[in-house]
């Protein structure tokens, strides 16, 4: 485990974006004598700065910065197709957890934070994100299915849903993963924790609160009339994804 860590490490460049110049010296310090290469940004203007002149692996980003909260600065990350980002923030409430997961962050971690927990943080977003590329390959080429459920079309390939007018329907990574967590196992009650599994993997630390959040999500953006059918809950059990699929 070691070797790989420090194998992964080595040429892994990280961005550190926090207002308060204490702990940006500290987190930088701790990461460069694990093997990183890590800069610091003291706000979100800083960053973009950053990332004009360099490529970075993985961005911890602060929620609370004067001019421009880390919240804003993330949905900026997700439109340009940025790094995967490790939120952290004084407010650690779950509410504040589940909005910034559900805005595109891979972890949320609540300050002040051991450095060494940052560090497995990191470590684990990082074998996770070079991972998929790794099993994509896996698959030699083989295309990704497609799924059509009363007149919608997913396509997991290119990572688009379209409504049954064929107008193509925004959502989000977490929005999209719980989608296909549904239609790959159709007319079955999944658990609150089966859909956390299926939909973030095994290593996920959201909590049964961040699913009813993200199928609410789910069931407004596949349209006000029939989505409870579409999606139905089962009291005391979890959810079921009620229409027929089909590849």
């Amino acid at each position: 485990m070691n070797a790989i860590a420090t194998f992964m490490d080595l040429d892994t460049r990280i961005l550190i974006v926090d207002d308060d110049p204490g702990i940006r010296t500290l987190m930088s310090s701790f990461l460069e004598k694990h093997g990183f290469r890590a800069d610091t940004a003291a706000d979100p203007i800083e960053m973009r700065e950053r990332l004009a002149a360099h490529r970075y692996d993985l961005i911890v980003l602060d929620v609370m910065m004067p001019r421009e909260d880390g919240l804003s600065a993330l949905r900026g990350l997700q439109r340009d197709e940025g790094p995967p980002v490790i939120m952290l923030s004084a407010v650690g409430t779950d509410v504040d957890r589940i909005v910034g997961l559900e805005m595109g962050a891979e972890d949320y971690l609540a300050k002040p934070c051991n450095p060494r927990e940052l560090l497995a943080r990191i470590r684990t977003v990082l074998r996770r994100v070079r991972a998929e590329p790794a099993a994509g390959k896996a698959k030699d080429a083989a295309k990704e299915p497609g799924y059509r459920f009363s007149g919608w079309r997913m396509d997991v390939e290119a990572h688009a849903l379209y409504d049954p007018n064929d107008r193509p329907v925004i959502l989000s990574d977490g929005e999209f993963r719980l989608l296909r967590a549904f239609v790959e196992h159709p007319r079955r009650v999944l658990t609150r924790d089966q859909l956390l599994d299926y939909a973030r993997g095994s290593d996920s630390e959201l909590y049964d609160r961040a699913i009813d959040v993200q199928v609410s999500r789910l069931r407004r953006k596949l349209g006000s009339e029939g989505s409870t059918e579409l999606i139905r809950t089962v009291r005391n059990e979890g959810y079921m994804f009620a229409p027929v699929v089909e590849r």
